[in-house]
């Protein structure tokens, strides 16, 4: 009995993040399910609309809990882009303060136990970083036209290594890319799998009873700390990630 039990509430540390379909759907050959991701990446939108008008309703000289925590919010990122794009990110800013909350909510929900974490699967975090740099290329191009291609090639180099540094240059700017989904994709996916560890080691500790059920309160302990870290990496990756944004955005309009 015991044994059905643990096979039961301890399951697979990587189980959390399998896509499950919810509402099979399928037009012309394409597969346009609802999934699990999917669903909770809809909550996110949703409760980021949500909180956006709850700061809104009955704005006061003295702000309340809602509106200091938008206000706050708000504060965070128009620092971020102030500092790193200067007056030329005022164009680009709804954008990025929209970037900021949905990661910023996909990472929190996924730490409520039983829900869906989006962005630890790099399905989607690779298919954002790559929308956003094919996004930044396009303004690059419109801001500089064709100059903008002499990116790849700095100024003095030797006729016989253009080739090679022209190389060099494409595979470092591409690389953006990579090192910005997997940053988002790698934290999220292990720190989530290190808390399942954890937690099914409690209550392995606590179902073996005796003695070792009373020492379960030792990784229950760790569980706790590791779950306020874990809130912690939530909003910094999500600061972090959109911070690359600003600077990667800036590179191609400062276009040194």
């Amino acid at each position: 009995m015991n044994n059905m039990l643990n096979s039961t509430f301890v399951s697979s540390p990587l189980e959390q993040f399998e896509i499950v379909t919810l509402l099979p759907l399928s037009i012309a050959g394409l597969n346009f399910s609802l999934t699990n991701s999917t669903l909770f990446m809809l909550i996110a939108f949703l409760v980021v609309i949500l909180w956006i008008s709850l700061s809104f309703y009955q704005n006061t000289l003295i702000p309340t809990n809602w509106q200091l925590l938008k206000e706050s919010a708000y504060e965070v990122t128009a620092s971020m882009v102030q500092e790193n794009l200067g007056s030329k990110g005022e164009f680009y800013f709804p954008f990025i303060f929209t970037l900021h909350l949905l990661l910023l909510f996909c990472n929190l929900i996924g730490m409520i136990p039983y829900s869906f974490t989006v962005t630890s699967h790099i399905a989607f975090t690779f298919g954002l970083a790559l929308s956003i740099f094919i996004g930044i290329n396009i303004i690059g191009i419109q801001t500089h036209g064709i100059k903008f291609f002499a990116l790849f090639l700095p100024r003095g180099v030797p006729l016989p290594i253009v080739p090679l540094i022209i190389t060099i240059e494409f595979l470092s700017y591409t690389i953006k890319v990579f090192t910005l989904s997997i940053r988002l994709f790698a934290n999220m996916t292990s720190g989530h799998t290190l808390l399942k560890i954890i937690a099914g080691f409690a209550w392995t500790m606590l179902s073996a009873g005796g003695l070792l059920a009373i020492f379960h309160l030792i990784p229950l302990g760790l569980l706790l700390v590791l779950i306020g870290l874990e809130l912690a990496i939530a909003g910094l990756q999500a600061y972090v990630f959109t911070l690359l944004t600003c600077i990667y955005l800036n590179d191609v309009l400062e276009f040194h």
